[in-house]
């Protein structure tokens, strides 16, 4: 078994080690170097056809991409503590807060990321910088409309951890390290980011 995966500030595979930190598992990892495209290399994309990480490999040569997916996999394995949930609420309502972070908040970060950043201009021609800035504004918009979805909550999904906060400190704090950060006014979000700090999985 191995868990390809890349170094902070790569937003998807921070999330598995962040899952696997919360679970107190350890299983094989191994960073690979975006930047040098490692990730591009004939012999990943033969086990990962998109060539994207994280993507887990079992021992069978079974490859399990998306880190979704792979957290899956493990609470299969390790259901407690639960981070998907165990009533039928908690399991859609996680799934639901999961679904409208990638969709409404990570998007237009990634599109900001890839279309208009500095440090993305030198791998592709940016043809669609406006797009790109149009999205910064739109991920502010979305970061100020999740403040106002959990004011009066500890956590996204609910009362208890799980994986939707995984999933949104994972993709707000890529926001801030592109140049996105919280808005000052947003004060409910601010609260549940000190406390996702305290979690040994902030540091992962």
């Amino acid at each position: 078994m191995m868990i390809h995966g890349a170094p902070y500030p790569a937003p998807h595979p921070r999330r598995v080690r962040m899952y696997l930190a919360e679970k107190g598992l350890s299983p094989p990892y191994a960073d690979m170097n975006l930047l040098k495209r490692e990730h591009k290399a004939p012999d990943f994309v033969a086990k990962s056809s998109l060539g994207q990480v994280p993507t887990l490999v079992l021992d069978d040569g079974t490859a399990i991409s998306e880190s979704n997916a792979i957290c899956r996999y493990f609470e299969a394995l390790h259901p407690d503590p639960p981070l998907f949930g165990t009533t039928p609420v908690e399991v859609a309502s996680i799934e639901m807060w999961i679904r409208r972070i990638e969709l409404q908040l990570m998007t237009p970060v990634a599109a900001y990321w890839v279309h208009a950043h500095p440090l993305t201009a030198g791998l592709s021609a940016q043809s669609h910088k406006d797009f790109g800035e149009a999205q910064k504004r739109y991920a502010l918009d979305r970061l100020r409309w999740l403040d106002r979805e959990i004011a009066g909550r500890d956590f996204i999904a609910g009362s208890a951890f799980s994986m939707a906060d995984i999933v949104a400190e994972s993709v707000i704090d890529f926001a801030r390290f592109v140049g996105i950060p919280l808005p000052e006014e947003c004060a409910a979000l601010t609260a549940w980011r000190a406390r996702m700090k305290q979690r040994p999985s902030s540091r992962a």
